[in-house]
Order: C-alpha cells, then structure tokens, then sequence
C-alpha cells in the first residue's frame, strides 16, 4: 500500500496562511497582561514590543493609528494591560497580537498619562517661578479661553461686572472636553497673542471628571500657555481639580469666579485707595509748600535789588571789554612787529649762505684744530723732558746712591726725622739703596 498515495502537500506559504486564518477567526479579540520589554519605536510611530510574565512571552504591535491616541508613553518595565487580536507574521512565521488598546496595570491610563507629562514638563523648566509673569494691575482688556455654553463664562462675566463694569472682555469660544478640544483651546491662547491688545488671559471651564477635564492636561495646551506672551490665570474645575495648565499658568485660580476676582480689582476697593492716596498727596504737598514758603520768604530777604546789582555788573562788563579791546590791539602790534621781524631775519638766513659759510669755517678750523694740537703736543713733550730732568734730580734714589739711608719705626713704618723721639729698644728699618736693614736703637740723642 502506497501511504503517499492520497498525500495532499502544502507550500510554507499556504500552510502559514492556514495558521494565521485559524488564529486569527479563533482569537478575533483577546485581554492579556504582562510586563514590557524589548520596547522599539521607529520613525513609522509603529511600536513593536515583547509582553512577558515569569512563563513566556508575546510578540506584540501597537500600529501609528493607535499609539497616537495614546495618553501615556510605553516604557520597559511598565505593567501593561492589552486588547486586540492574534495573528500570524507569516514572513518570519511569528505569531503575535494587535494591539488595539493598552492600559497600564494599576494606575488608570489617564493619570499615568498626567504624572509622566507632569515629570517631563517640570525637568524642562516650564513650572519655574523664575518664568512666571505678573498681572497687571488695571487690565482694560481681558480675553477668556472657555466654552460659550458653559458656567464658567457665566460665573466670570458676573464676577467683572459686579467689581467693575466697563472692563472689556474679548471671549474665544472653544470645546472644553472632547477629540479636538486641547488643539482649539492651544490655537485660542495662540490667536489672542498674535491680535494683541489683550492685558491678561483667563484659560479654563468648570469642574468635572478626570477625563472631563483631560483637554488642560495636554502637551499641546501647556506649551501654549508656555510661550504666551499675555500673562495667563489657569482655571480649570473647583479647588481640589489640578491640571497640568495650573503648573504652567502664570498664576491658578481655584474657579473661574476665582480668577475673576484676582484679575479685576473691585471698583470700590480701587475708589477707597485712591482717595486714601490722594489725601496723603495733599497733606504731603502742603506740607512741602508750607517749608517751601518759609524759604522763599527767607531768600528774598536776603536777596540784593537786582537793578543795583545789574548796574554793577555791567559797568564791570564795559571797563573789562576797553580793557580787552587794548590788551587786543597791544597784542597784535607786538605779533606784527615779531612777524616782521622774523621775515626779515628769515631773509637773511637763507640755508644756502649759511651752509656754505659753514662749510669755509669748518675748513679753517680744521686747519686750525691741526696745528694746535701740534703745538700742544710739541709743548707738552718739552715740559715732560725738563719734568723728567727734576724728578730725577730730586728722586730719593739718587740720594741713597750718596750714601744715606731712610729709617722707619717699626712696626709703624712711620719715617724718622728726629733722634730725639727715638728710645732705648726701638727697631727701626733702614732703607738703602740696595736693599734694607733692621737695627735696634741703643742710645739717641738730638746733636
């Protein structure tokens, strides 16, 4: 019997498209849990990971469509609940889900959303103190990024109107909540700083539920308020709702009535400060008029008749102008007559005379210079011989030659010229003309 008779063989190809039918009409819509790992987010915006528990492990990808509308990031690590659905891979024949939902395992998806957008918005600065702008005091024009429909609105036009009336107030209608929301609430904020004009921005609607309030949590709202230009008071919900635009608003209000009132200041308040102010500057201004007085009173006292003074100072003007009318023309005579004189001696030295002049009279002291120092020369070798002729007629040399010989004390060197300061017992040295002698003095005596 052929066993091989009835074979029906499948290529790779048609097998795995069997398989992948077969999971895939099987397993339309699953629910798995597990721990993510192996996380890859090309530049597609697909994300491809791994879901695994201490047992085994699933190939899983979340396509652009889908990871867009994601509210939070995917990292390595994260717990993570999935729904979608089993298929085949059939080019590598890995099975793997679709996934079509996420959320995270312990926390909802919305507030892992809100803490990890919160984290990442802080270490970039966007919560600093240091970048927040003050309200204006008296604004004249305040524009409202809110619902046309909602509480809010009505809350804040009651609340400006009451505090002060002819406030005006440039309204932006937006949706609060829903797809869409937080892109025409950022482009709101971005419109009324390209119109100008406005001196502080309310952002916000009224309380309700975490997803009801999601709009104010996203990216894209906060780093509109971010780079808004207008001061911008964030009031989103009642006092215990926090959403990311209240860390990045220049100031939070609890509700929109809350933000009316820190925006506008009360008319009345305003009338009693300015009546306050304006006593203060009255007292103050009399009591420097008062001191001021006192002083005029006492410098005009003081003060000279300026008539008398003028008189004074203008015949002194006139006697130093004559004098200054002289001392000119004084002056002027004298820089003439140098001038003149000047020309005149310039037209004697003219450089050429003078130079040739100088020329002869360096040839004739030249000559000059020549035959001085001959003479000098001459002059000075005769008085050298007779100078040499009496010194050695005078040298002591040739008085030893004679026969006598200098003494000297010992060890003083001093020379002897007296007998009579001599003593029994002194050495002296005797110097001769060749050579020298030491002798001790027996007996002396002056002749």
């Amino acid at each position: 019997m052929d066993i091989f008779a009835d074979k029906r063989i499948l290529t790779v190809s048609r097998l795995t498209a069997l398989i992948r039918s077969t999971l895939e009409e099987n397993f339309a819509q699953v629910w798995v849990e597990g721990e993510v790992s192996n996380l890859a987010a090309p530049s597609s915006g697909h994300l491809y990971f791994t879901l695994k528990d201490g047992g085994a492990q699933l190939r899983c990808v979340m396509f652009k469509g889908t990871a867009k509308n994601l509210r939070f990031r995917l990292k390595d690590g994260m717990g993570l609940i999935l729904r979608g659905r089993i298929t085949l891979y059939e080019q590598r024949g890995d099975y793997q889900l679709i996934a079509e939902y996420a959320e995270p395992l312990g926390v909802g998806a919305l507030q892992l959303a809100f803490e990890q957008l919160k984290e990442r918005l802080s270490r970039e600065g966007l919560f600093d103190d240091s970048r927040k702008q003050p309200l204006p005091l008296l604004p004249q024009r305040i524009g409202v990024v809110t619902s046309p429909t909602g509480a809010a609105i009505h809350d804040i036009l009651t609340v400006v109107n009451r505090r002060f009336a002819n406030v005006e107030i440039l309204i932006v209608p937006v949706r609060v909540q829903g797809d869409g929301a937080a892109a025409e609430i950022a482009a709101a904020i971005d419109d009324l700083n390209r119109y100008g004009g406005v001196d502080v921005m309310i952002v916000g609607r009224g309380g309700g539920s975490l997803e009801d309030l999601w709009a104010f949590n996203e990216e894209i709202v906060a780093r509109a308020i971010a780079r808004s230009r207008i001061p911008v008071i964030s009031a989103v919900g009642h006092e215990v709702d926090v959403t990311i635009a209240d860390f990045v608003a220049d100031l939070r209000a609890a509700t929109p009535s809350a933000a009316a009132e820190l925006v506008v200041k009360s008319k009345q308040e305003l009338e009693y400060l300015l009546k306050s102010l304006s006593h203060r500057l009255l007292r103050e201004m009399e009591q420097r008029l008062g001191g001021n007085r006192s002083e005029v009173d006492r410098l005009s006292h003081a003060l000279r008749d300026p008539t008398f003074l003028l008189g004074h100072l203008a015949q002194r003007l006139d006697d130093q102008a004559a004098r200054l009318r002289l001392a000119l023309a004084a002056n002027v005579t004298r820089r003439q007559a140098r001038l003149d004189a000047l020309l005149r001696h310039l037209g004697v030295l003219n450089p050429s005379l003078r130079m040739e002049r100088a020329r002869e009279r360096l040839i004739t002291l030249g000559a000059c210079m020549e035959q001085g120092l001959r003479r000098i020369m001459d002059g000075c070798h005769e008085e050298t011989a007779v100078l040499s002729a009496r010194l050695e007629t005078l040298s002591p040399l040739k008085t030893l030659a004679r026969g006598y010989a200098v003494a000297r004390t010992l060890p003083d060197r001093r020379v002897v010229r007296d007998a009579g300061n001599l003593i029994h017992g002194d050495t002296l040295e005797l110097i001769l003309e060749r050579g020298r002698a030491i002798c001790r003095v027996e007996d002396g005596a002056n002749q």
